[in-house]
């Protein structure tokens, strides 16, 4: 099948499916046609599929930076982590791994960080990584969109000599270090397309008919074996380009989002290896009025919540199923409080909750943003299976200017969220009185307390102090977590075994990957 034939069968279905959920109407005949023929050069493909590769080749948006503190999401970012590493890196279990960092404490009194830094580490053109480069990187993270978020309780980075780094924060963090995976380059080279860094592989410019790609660092301070002495880039215009780069296999790596994939072409013609993230869905209420300001209440619903289902039907799969605000995958998840999914569970405690018992249904509704097809389709599977003789729920969706704006005004009774945690799991933006995603207004002062204390703690006891919190969470449930979400990434079919990925690097553990090379 030629190319145009493909571009135009994937377009006339994507306006079809559009049309069909406009109107509410089945698939017809055309659809039909159109699925059998895309299905027929995907099974092609699949049948003709190689299982070795000539070379490795990562698309690249030629003229934008790759400085990780500035650069686009996305592909840049991917090729950013050969080239730089972080003082930690989070592991498969999202916690922090020491990398440019060798040890560190944390002073409770002062909220005070000291870093010492590993010694003998070089940048790819031969000079010592310093504290000073770490501060400059840093600094300017601190105004950065990616990253002025997780530093705003930051006061003040320091240098004490080269091998010193002190960070003093606004307010208790023990778990701060978790957010330190921030990718360090020389002080100095920011200013350049490729600032300098200490990773894997150094880039080399384009130069005559042969383009830009990176090379093994001969100089890499951590000397380990990697499967490819050299990683080619692929120049691509835009993300679209990048997509078909990996469908044309050009480029044999790329993140996708599969949960708002509709083409199953697009998995059955490659290998994909999901990786945990720190992004919650979740169902919101509002506490400030009735039904939902009685807790009873809003544990009964989030028992109502059938998560493995959601997961399954409306993000493909790809999430984590969890209970409470933190994801699964962390060791900080106390399993012991998961409860098994049972709508009868769901109904007695609505009973107990003191609603039913033969008066009328109370009538509430969930909003949602109407421009998110699969948050519209999980918010009306919750709706259905919470809408009971004692609760009679109806979805609303509106557009997002709609949905933020009811949101802060509190107009609603539920709503569909998602929210974009931090690896130190704080709960203080999302459930703290202060916090700007508050939007249920929760207010309690032993949960505040906990808050605090958990914030605080250190060593064991910070462990203990996260389960006291999350046992006061359950007791409460001022939102139902849902689910957190999954990323994926995508690599030529057969061709790569080993794949490891982590929340933010797609190479972790690089060394124990498998390349069929021709």
């Amino acid at each position: 099948m030629k190319i145009k034939r493909l571009l135009s069968l994937l377009l006339a279905l994507g306006m079809l499916l559009s049309l069909l959920g406009c109107s509410g109407t089945d698939a017809n005949a055309d659809s039909n046609e159109i699925y059998n023929e895309l299905a027929d050069y995907y099974k092609q493909k699949e049948k003709n599929k190689s299982t070795t590769i000539s070379s490795f080749s990562l698309p690249y948006l030629q003229g934008l930076t790759l400085d990780p503190v500035t650069c686009a999401d996305g592909t840049q970012q991917d090729i950013g982590q050969l080239l730089y590493e972080g003082l930690v890196r989070l592991s498969l279990t999202l916690e922090p791994e020491p990398v440019l960092a060798e040890s560190w404490s944390y002073d409770a009194a002062s909220y005070t960080w000291t870093i010492s830094l590993r010694s003998g580490v070089t940048f790819s053109d031969g000079s010592a990584f310093t504290a000073s480069d770490a501060v400059a990187t840093l600094r300017r993270a601190q105004s950065s969109a990616r990253y002025a978020g997780r530093l705003s309780q930051v006061s003040s980075i320091s240098a004490s000599g080269s091998q010193t780094l002190t960070i003093r924060l606004s307010r208790p963090n023990s778990s701060f270090l978790s957010l330190l995976d921030i990718p360090i380059v020389k002080s100095g080279t920011e200013g350049q397309l490729v600032p300098t860094g200490t990773g894997r592989y150094t880039y080399v410019a384009a130069s005559g008919s042969e383009g830009a790609y990176l090379t093994a660092n001969t100089a890499w301070w951590q000397q380990q074996k990697l499967p490819m002495d050299r990683v080619n880039l692929y120049t691509c215009k835009n993300s679209d380009t990048v997509s078909y780069a990996f469908y044309a296999r050009e480029v044999q790596l790329l993140r996708c989002d599969l949960s708002n994939t509709a083409s199953t072409g697009t998995v059955s013609s490659a290998d994909f290896t999901d990786a945990d993230t720190t992004v919650l869905h979740y169902l919101g209420f509002n506490t400030t009025r009735a039904p939902f300001n009685n807790a009873d209440l809003r544990r009964a619903v989030s028992l109502g919540i059938d998560r493995a289902g959601c997961v399954s039907s409306f993000l493909m799969g790809h999430g984590t199923v969890t209970q409470l605000p933190v994801n699964p995958a962390s060791p900080l998840y106390p399993k012991s409080l998961d409860t098994v999914y049972s709508p009868d569970s769901f109904t007695s405690a609505v009973t107990a909750a003191g609603f039913g018992s033969g008066s009328e249904p109370v009538s509430v509704t969930l909003l949602v943003n109407s421009e998110n097809a699969h948050k519209q389709s999980a918010a009306a599977k919750i709706a259905a299976a919470l809408s009971t003789s004692a609760l009679r729920v109806t979805v609303e969706a509106v557009p997002w200017s709609d949905f933020v704006s009811r949101l802060k005004s509190g107009r609603f009774d539920l709503y569909y969220g998602e929210y974009k945690m931090t690896a130190d799991w704080d709960l203080t933006d999302l459930l703290s009185t202060s916090g700007a995603n508050n939007y249920g207004r929760f207010n309690d002062a032993d949960f505040a307390a906990l808050l605090t204390a958990e914030r605080s703690a250190t060593g064991d006891g910070h462990t203990d102090a996260s389960t006291k919190l999350y046992e006061a969470f359950c007791r409460q449930t001022p939102i139902a977590p849902i689910c957190f979400a999954r990323s994926s990434i995508l690599t030529t079919s057969g061709a790569i075994e080993g794949l490891t990925p982590s929340l933010t690097d797609p190479f972790y553990n690089l060394q124990d990957w498998t390349i069929h090379f021709s």
